[in-house]
């Protein structure tokens, strides 16, 4: 019996193929450009290794993307053929992608739990529980998850430096923001490529209204993220963000061009960085020239995917913001048709709080500022179940506080300003300010007319 990096036991004897699979995990958790050649290697030495054809499956369903799940289902077929030869611990990776694939990702979490409550030193593992409960918006189980395995890992263990950054993640999540810093601090110094763990320090100080210390802390640790899949596009986003909120809108520009849109991919975690920065870029009043038209574009080809109501949501922003209302209108009502199904866990994000958002997003692009608040102030507390992060969800809450100026609603605005500010432990961007500033200059020049859409 051989063992992988992580001390797990593997049905693997090759050693070739042994180095590539361990590569293969590293790669997973640094988000490294390089894991899908190791994976290739792996599947070309091992076929028959069931657990890596498992990992196939699963990368690809993490995707998002309908035309890629026909693939996914091949993979699933070539690890049940050597289900049998696997051991017991491999089997659940198996199982996994049999549980996404019939609609339940959440019993692809269970079963990764399982591996963790024998085998708690499986970094893999923990790497899938903690991404799909990401993907779908649980934020307390990334965090309860971590913190179940990790008094199992010791200093030394190669998997610790990326647990700690998982941890760092779930704690800002959670919340807890000054131990999330310090976790990310340390997930990075035991973990060089860590970009993850890196960019839960960037988390910590978007939230709670540091962008000059955010861009400290990014830069000068640039390899962090060099070495990384298209995640180092979402890394180069935060940092734009950090550069909006003190003013500096040269260089988001210049960052969007040069970064964050380098590859103009139709992949929905570039789609969902480049326009949810364009979106905030409008609603500060800047022209984004031409830049929303490549998106739109591309975007008016995903409208009929459904697989992550995340990324619908995204499209849709692209489709608003370029002004495609036959498209727009086509998204909104797949949406809903999805939602009215609720057949899969999929369908029934749709349904909630995908529909709310999606008509709110509509009525905003129509200029119908009234319904647009109606409906995304009516989706706020169900809009973690559309997954992604507080700093990403962040576009539609700054949209639903716009919607809501603009309909002259100050009062319901300013409830969410505050229940916005709790959420950051009590720190305020300058975004929020400036708002605050709105609607104390209208109470007191006695207005009671909505604010410019300009």
């Amino acid at each position: 019996m051989t063992q992988d990096i992580f001390g797990q036991d593997s049905s693997l004897t090759d050693a070739h193929a042994l180095k590539e699979w361990n590569g293969v995990q590293l790669g997973v958790l640094a988000h490294a450009a390089r894991t899908a050649d190791h994976l290739g290697a792996v599947l070309t030495a091992a076929p028959e290794f069931a657990q890596a054809q498992a990992i196939k499956g699963l990368s690809l369903l993490m995707l998002g993307r309908s035309e890629l799940v026909p693939t996914a289902r091949e993979a699933l077929v070539m690890a049940k053929a050597s289900y049998e030869g696997a051991l017991p611990r491999e089997r659940k990776y198996v199982d996994a992608l049999e549980a996404w694939l019939a609609g339940k990702p959440s019993r692809s979490i269970a079963l990764m739990e399982e591996i963790l409550t024998h085998h708690p030193c499986d970094t893999l593992a923990m790497k899938l529980s903690h991404g799909i409960r990401f993907i779908l918006g649980d934020s307390r189980g990334m965090r309860a998850s971590i913190e179940r395995v990790l008094p199992a890992y010791s200093t030394d263990h190669a998997g610790h430096g990326y647990l700690l950054g998982c941890h760092a993640f779930a704690l800002e999540e959670t919340g807890d923001y000054d131990r999330a810093e310090v976790t990310g601090r340390q997930a990075l110094w035991t973990a060089p490529d860590d970009a993850w763990g890196l960019h839960a320090v960037a988390h910590v100080h978007d939230m709670t209204g540091n962008a000059s210390t955010g861009l400290e802390w990014l830069t000068g640790r640039e390899a962090a993220w060099a070495q990384c899949n298209n995640f180092r596009y979402h890394v180069w986003w935060h940092k734009a963000l950090m550069h909006l909120d003190l003013g500096q809108i040269d260089e988001v520009m210049r960052l969007y061009d040069t970064e964050v849109r380098k590859d103009r991919t139709d992949d929905y975690r570039d789609i969902s960085n480049a326009t949810s920065l364009l979106m905030r870029l409008e609603l500060e009043g800047v022209s984004v020239g031409d830049r929303w038209e490549e998106l739109a574009e591309l975007c008016a080809n995903r409208t009929e995917d459904g697989s992550l109501i995340f990324a619908d949501l995204h499209y849709l922003l692209a489709l608003v913001g370029g002004d495609r209302k036959t498209a727009t209108h086509r998204l909104v009502e797949r949406i809903g048709a999805d939602g009215a199904r609720s057949d899969s866990e999929a369908a029934q994000r749709m349904a909630d709080p995908g529909t709310a958002v999606a008509m709110g997003l509509e009525a905003f692009g129509e200029g119908d500022y009234r319904t647009a608040f109606d409906c995304l102030a009516k989706s706020r507390d169900s809009l973690q179940l559309a997954g992604g992060s507080h700093a990403q969800r962040d576009v539609f809450e700054r949209m639903t506080i716009d919607a809501g100026l603009r309909a002259g609603n100050w009062t319901q605005v300013e409830a969410i300003l505050d229940d916005r500010r709790a959420k950051r432990g009590g720190g305020e961007d300058n975004y929020a300010l400036a708002r605050r500033d709105l609607i104390a200059s209208a109470r007191n020049s006695g207005e009671a007319q909505s604010v410019p859409a300009e």
